[in-house]
């Protein structure tokens, strides 16, 4: 009856929070062996016939036989082999024809291959880049039998270590044989030209000429070397080329490219480089302080995850507005965008399993997920306009459709800071007496540093020689003779008119016992009277503490203390060891009476 009542509640409040949550689940297979990150995820009606699909770059278990997915539902639709690993996918309108089906493009190495109706369209590879000089003199050589494999060896790993320009993919795999190999490699290959190709890290759509949904839009693609390239949809033809001062790896496109466009640029220097239209160079750098790790436009403010656990939004002119901390390292982020609503909010998928969506650094909504997601993408998908896609490390599908009567409000998810904590102060006016104290100050600046630097040197002047006196006259409780090193500690007990005293001394040397020591106490005589004011101190032993016990008697009837002067000294020496003074208590016992 109890494990009844029990399993009854479990799934009252599992139906309660099911009712709370703004999210339906749609589907979750954990075992759906995808392997992505949100660049090579894309959703698109690639038949026009009103059913989106998901498009999947997905790179294999291990990074292994990477393949192009496309998902209809939670089904698996096509699959096909890819020839190395994906990089980005997109889709865009190539022309103007009807029906007005987009195109897929997925950049894969120095590749990027267009789909059209999930056929195989168009390939454009990367324009191959000027080989090293002094590599293709070397291979020059070889191919008229003037070097031997291992000379030629040696000659290209010195180029490789020194040369700005780098090396080709075929002196790379030459460089990686073992001997008995190398003479077959050069034989097979000396004879052909050297090529230097660069690969696709990045990569993004742009609108053409119009603003519209179903324009007509440009490939803006980023390279290994530092260069980002705007590809025409129709005749794939470079456009466009713009030189960074790294490699990008996140890329956020806006405008368009006849009329205007800003190109913002993560790359792995930690550096955020905004251009604009006819700019070969960057106009703007936004300095990160660590690594970014995702890279979103909402509205006009660039959202920046980085490897610090945190988001922060800057201006296309590199101001910063806010920065929000996360509980845990930041995976993927990505846009998400309501367009009944009109809301744009972004979405960051955590290490502790958590997606996040905040609209600027209000946090709107958490998402929780059996495991750490990956890959993010929000849209259309099948018949549904507000779909969350997610997978997760361990190659897990999950679907969730946003209710439709849900409504994302500030401070839905958990709590944040307060509100307060944003408000601006009530400073008050600049008063006259404050204008005239800052007028002073510009004026005599420097009379008043040098001011301050000579009071600074007399003080630390005065404290030295305080210091050295100090250890001159044996005035502190740690002695500073090495050879004879002791410390003391004195406590005082009592309400009055007898206190207790105890000195507890103890010897910090390691292994040397200390003998032959005096105890003497110099005090006002009129106040206060001791039974014993000088003794001999026992032996020594090292580490031990010893408390040495004496009473003292206040002999004044006016409720007033003074200090004793506790002194350790050696025998035959009138200089202290250390000393201590004690500063005794009024004896309330004679202020009573």
């Amino acid at each position: 009856m109890a494990a009844a009542s029990s399993s009854d509640s479990d799934s009252c409040r599992a139906e309660s929070k099911e009712a709370n949550s703004k999210w339906l689940d749609a589907h979750y297979d954990p075992m759906a062996n995808i392997h992505t990150f949100s660049a090579c995820l894309a959703l698109a009606d690639l038949h026009g016939d009103g059913e989106y699909k998901l498009v999947v770059g997905d790179l294999g278990p291990g990074g292994q036989q990477p393949r192009l997915k496309v998902l209809k539902g939670p089904t698996v639709l096509t699959e096909s082999p890819l020839p190395a690993l994906p990089a980005a996918a997109a889709t865009f309108l190539m022309d103007q024809h009807e029906p007005r089906t987009p195109a897929l493009a997925l950049a894969s190495g120095p590749c990027v291959y267009v789909y059209k109706n999930l056929r195989p369209y168009f390939k454009f590879s990367l324009p191959h880049l000027p080989p090293n000089p002094l590599e293709q003199d070397l291979w020059n050589q070889a191919k008229e039998d003037r070097i031997d494999p291992l000379t030629l060896k040696e000659m290209l790993e010195g180029i490789r270590e020194k040369a700005e320009v780098p090396l080709s993919v075929q002196s790379l795999r030459f460089l990686q044989l073992e001997l008995s190999e190398m003479e077959a490699f050069v034989n097979q290959h000396k004879s052909k030209a050297i090529r230097r190709q660069t690969v696709i890290t990045t990569m993004s759509t742009l609108k053409k000429s119009l603003a519209e949904e179903d324009a007509v839009s440009c490939l803006v693609l980023g390279t290994e070397n530092k260069e980002l390239l705007v590809l025409d949809s129709e005749a794939f033809t470079i456009l466009a080329k713009m030189s960074l001062p790294s490699v990008p790896v996140f890329l956020e496109v806006s405008g368009q490219f006849d009329v205007e466009f800003r190109l913002a640029a993560a790359c792995r220097n930690g550096n955020i480089y905004v251009l604009r239209r006819d700019s070969k160079r960057p106009k703007y750098c936004i300095e990160l302080s660590a690594q970014p790790v995702g890279l979103v436009r909402v509205h006009k403010v660039l959202v920046v995850g980085s490897t610090q656990d945190s988001l922060h939004g800057f201006t296309h002119k590199g101001k910063k507005l806010w920065t929000v901390q996360m509980p845990a390292a930041i995976l993927t982020m990505n846009l998400l965008e309501q367009c009944s609503r009109g809301l744009q909010a972004v979405m960051a998928g955590l290490a502790n399993g958590e997606v996040r969506i905040y609209h600027d650094k209000t946090l709107l909504n958490v998402i929780r997920t059996p495991e750490a997601v990956t890959s993010l993408c929000f849209g259309r998908y099948g018949r549904e306009d507000n779909t969350l896609i997610m997978t997760t490390r361990g190659g897990g599908l999950i679907i969730k459709i946003l209710k439709r009567t849900a409504v994302f409000v500030e401070g839905g998810g958990e709590v944040g800071p307060p509100p307060a904590q944003a408000t601006k102060l009530n400073v008050p006016r600049k008063t006259r007496l404050y204008v005239d104290q800052t007028l002073r100050e510009r004026e005599a600046g420097t009379a008043m540093h040098r001011t301050f630097q000579t009071d600074l040197y007399l003080l630390r002047l005065r404290a030295a020689r305080a210091y050295v006196q100090a250890i001159e006259s044996s005035l502190s409780p740690v002695s500073a003779i090495a050879r004879e090193p002791l410390k003391l500690h004195a406590v005082v007990q009592g309400l009055g008119p007898t206190f207790k005293l105890t000195l507890h001394l103890q010897n910090t040397s390691t292994a040397r016992p200390i003998l032959g020591l005096l105890v003497c106490f110099l005090y006002n005589e009129a106040l206060y009277a001791l039974p014993r004011a000088f003794f001999k101190v026992p032996l020594l032993v090292p580490g031990l503490n010893y408390p040495l016990e004496t009473f003292v008697e206040s002999l004044s009837d006016k409720g007033i203390s003074d200090i004793i002067k506790v002194l350790v000294l050696r025998e035959g020496q009138s200089a202290p060891l250390l000393s201590a003074h004690i500063n005794m208590p009024v004896s309330e016992g004679l202020a009573a009476a």
